[in-house]
Order: C-alpha cells, then structure tokens, then sequence
C-alpha cells in the first residue's frame, strides 16, 4: 500500500530544512528532473498522474504493471482522486504501491462521481463532502493518512463552475481541511483551479502545493506561479500540454516546440514538458498516460537540456486565455 509517512502542516518550504535528498529514488533510480521538497517529502520532479489509468479498467494487469514501472523508472509522487473511475484508480494504488516504495501519494477532494451525468463527475464543495471525500480516499488507498490532499476548487481554468450550495467560502472549506490535517487524517493541504487571490487567502492555513491548468500556451497565472515560488509552494501544473478541451491550443501545435523538437531529436511533448520544468524550479509534472512507452518518455523528459536560445524561442510563444466551463 502507499506510504503515508509523516507531512508537514506547512507549505513545502519547511520541507526544504531537512535532511537532503539522496539523488536517487527508493527504488534506486535516479529522480527524474530532480527533487523538490513536496509537504514534508522530497519528491522527484517528474511524478504521475493516475487519472489515465481508468482506460485499463479492462486490463487490470496492464494497470499495475503500468505503476510498477513507474516507481522502477523513479517516480514518487503520484496524484490521484477517489473520483477517477470511482474508487478503480485508489484500487489499482492500494494494490500496485508498498510503502517500501517511498512514493507521496496525493489526492484531492472538491467532486464527485456522477456516471450518468453530462460529464461524469460533478462538484462536491460543501464541507461536510469534503470530509466524507477524504474519508472515501482513505478507505479506497488503504491509507490511515494522506499525505496531502488537494482542494479542487472552480475559481479558474476549464472545467464545472460552482452553482448554489455549491458555491462556498473557501475559509470555510479550509477550516474542514485544517481539522482533518489536526485529527491526522491528512498531512497537508493543496489547492487546486484557485485564483491568485484564494491562494493569498489561504497562505495562514499552510499549503503545500498548487495544481493550475497551465502550460506554454496557456500562461494567466504567471503572478500565481512567482507567488507559490516565493513562498516555497510546489506549482503542478494539470493540462501542460493544453489541448485537453475543444478550443485550448496544443503546445505540440507550435511551431517553436516543433522546432525544438526537431533540433533536439525529441517528441513536441516532451519539449513542452520540459520548457515547464526549466520555466520554474518549483514545478513537479504529474503527466498522465495509460501507455508503458508514453510513460518512459514523460519521465525522460527529466533529462532534456535546452540552451538558451531555444528557451528563448520557447518563452516568446503568445499565451492564450483559457477559461472554458463546462456547467
């Protein structure tokens, strides 16, 4: 099962304090694009991100091996929700993930599963279901603490927007959060789609981590990023390579990414992965993929170096707007 060691009730800053991180990964190999501290752990800058692996839902053996070679390949920080495939994904995590592994485990609260709905998931804001989230995420990671859970809210990016009881307070929500990090249920908190000014708001409560639809092409929350840098926040950027709705732009469409891509005998992906890592040194990538070799090139994007006239190329792409609802 996953680990749920000990986490700082603090943003990732005062994770940095402790003892430094051996250059290689519990599993022995090296941590792809380095580390960062991430609530209390030092963690690998190239992680995972679970979601995909609801289209294994047929080939439960291919899902797990899919894990195993993740955390062979150096990854320990892997991101998941209760809500991905309803309890399927926390399945596949509960049982692929030892704690010898030393993987962090995140996860998130904020919706819910609805399989007959418009969209197969709907808000689940109100502090009384963001408790019973986490208690649902512990029961299906095997877990007697997370540690870290992540806040989805809809204050920005694509995705729901909140309506009626949906609609709440963010300091109330984070009052549920800070009891539960108390009552050590969880071991940090994160936020997730929040505005700037959320974020400023919850700063006295301690967070950890932000995860943000961004990318090269999709960059309004450049002042969030210089916030969660300056305060030692790790920044996870969800849709890095855009294209995740109709009408946001792909990075891999960019004639800039091609040409790097080209020049550096590279996929588009990987040049638009790794102009994230080198944009700011607090971003962890949580790529998702349900494919063995689609995996192996996120992680080796860890390793891509780009001079600094190529960055340059790459800095200049136009950032488009982003903010697309879906209710």
């Amino acid at each position: 099962m996953p680990s749920s060691s000990s986490s700082s009730h603090s943003s990732s800053n005062s994770a940095s304090s402790g003892a430094p991180a051996s250059g290689l990964s519990a599993s022995g190999a090296p941590r792809p694009g380095g580390v960062y501290p991430l609530a209390g752990r030092t963690v690998s800058r190239v992680g995972y991100g679970a979601m995909q692996l609801e289209r294994l839902r047929g080939d439960r053996g291919a899902a797990l091996a899919l894990l195993r070679r993740a955390v062979e390949l150096g990854v320990d920080h892997i991101d998941t929700a209760q809500f991905y495939g309803d309890g399927f994904v926390n399945g596949l995590i509960r049982e692929a993930i030892r704690p010898e592994d030393g993987v962090q485990v995140v996860s998130k609260v904020g919706a819910a599963p609805d399989p007959g709905g418009r969209v197969p998931l709907r808000l689940a804001q109100r502090p009384e279901e963001l408790r019973a989230s986490v208690e649902a995420n512990l029961t299906g990671l095997g877990l007697d603490r997370i540690p870290l859970v992540n806040l989805r809210r809809t204050d920005t990016g694509p995705g729901l927007r909140a309506e009626g009881d949906q609609v709440v307070d963010p300091d109330d929500q984070l009052a549920v959060l800070t009891a539960l990090r108390d009552e050590g249920k969880i071991g940090a908190i994160g936020l997730s789609s929040v505005s700037l000014d959320v974020l400023r708001r919850a700063l006295p409560a301690g967070i950890a981590c932000v995860q943000n639809a961004y990318s090269l092409v999709a960059r309004d929350d450049e002042d969030l990023l210089d916030l969660c840098r300056a305060e030692g926040i790790a920044w996870v950027p969800y849709f890095p390579l855009g294209g995740a709705f109709p009408g946001l732009p792909k990075v891999t469409d960019e004639p800039a990414v091609l040409a790097a891509a080209g020049f550096l005998g590279r996929t588009p992906a990987q040049i638009g992965l790794a102009w994230l890592l080198h944009h700011a040194p607090n971003t962890l990538l949580i790529p998702g993929t349900a494919d063995a070799g689609h995996l192996e090139a996120n992680i080796a994007t860890g390793a891509i170096v780009l001079d600094a006239a190529t960055l340059a190329a790459l800095d200049a792409v136009p950032t488009r707007e982003v903010n697309l609802s879906l209710g």
